[in-house]
């Protein structure tokens, strides 16, 4: 009786479970990049050499096997930025929650943050839009903020729609760069943002739309775009871009993420 010469155990089907949703994990990563040609290509040179070895072709399976061989070293240069948005993002989402910080363990009420005043940062948004005035508002969540809040000027105010119309005035001297606001207090103006690498965003979004998705994909912050040629409202959140946004659908945005 002939038996099955491949064993399928339920460790097994884990296994390519695993490996399958970490495949999906690094292409949402990468796409729109230029390292998802460097990705696409690798996995081309990685299948040739399979089929390069079945067929006993020793010369050109020698000469890739050295090249994959190294290939570890090559893929961490390569990918030292998708790899570090990686580490940032894995370690925002699962090890950076406040509620478990050594402070909370012994002060219970500081696990309870204050809400983010929606209603200000909504009414500065329609306000600025209205007035073609640009704006990066980014508000924080649980990833912390503070290496890029430091590159600006610190603020520390609580949050009002008066007074981040004020920090984006043209011809004021806070208006250029992103404001950062974590719970109720505006923390720092003309903070510097690190810019997206994707290639696909149209030519016509500008540095604060790359900015501002740039952030987004490094952390879990949430950000407010405002267009100073179209007057335009968009949002940028875990790497994706909306754009387009009226009145009521970003309030209800804004409700949905913190209300």
């Amino acid at each position: 009786m002939l038996q099955l010469f491949i064993q399928i155990r339920i460790i097994d089907i884990i296994d390519i479970l695993l490996v399958a949703y970490l495949m999906y994990q690094v292409y949402l990563l990468i796409r729109g990049t230029v390292a998802f040609n460097i990705f696409v290509a690798v996995i081309g040179i990685w299948v040739l050499y399979i089929i390069v070895n079945n067929l006993k072709m020793k010369l050109l399976s020698s000469i890739l096997g050295a090249i994959i061989g190294g290939g570890a070293i090559a893929l961490i240069i390569l990918f030292q930025q998708e790899i570090r948005r990686f580490m940032t993002y894995v370690g925002s989402r699962y090890f950076s929650n406040r509620s478990f910080s050594i402070q909370n363990l012994f002060n219970r009420s500081s696990s309870i943050l204050e809400k983010v005043k929606i209603e200000s940062i909504h009414k500065a948004c329609l306000n600025l839009a209205e007035s073609y005035t640009g704006a990066l508002i980014v508000v924080a969540r649980k990833s912390s903020l503070n290496p890029y809040a430091e590159t600006g000027d610190l603020i520390n105010a609580n949050t009002s729609s008066r007074l981040l119309e004020s920090i984006f005035l043209k011809n004021g001297p806070l208006h250029d760069g992103a404001a950062i606001i974590e719970n109720n207090t505006i923390v720092s103006a003309r903070c510097v943002l690190p810019f997206t690498n994707k290639t696909e965003l149209p030519p016509l979004y500008g540095m604060r739309h790359r900015a501002g998705l740039g952030i987004s994909e490094q952390t879990d912050a949430f950000v407010i775009i405002v267009s100073e040629e179209r007057g335009e409202i968009s949002v940028a959140d875990h790497g994706q871009l909306i754009t387009g946004l009226g009145q009521q659908e970003l309030w209800h945005i804004l409700k949905k993420t913190f209300g």
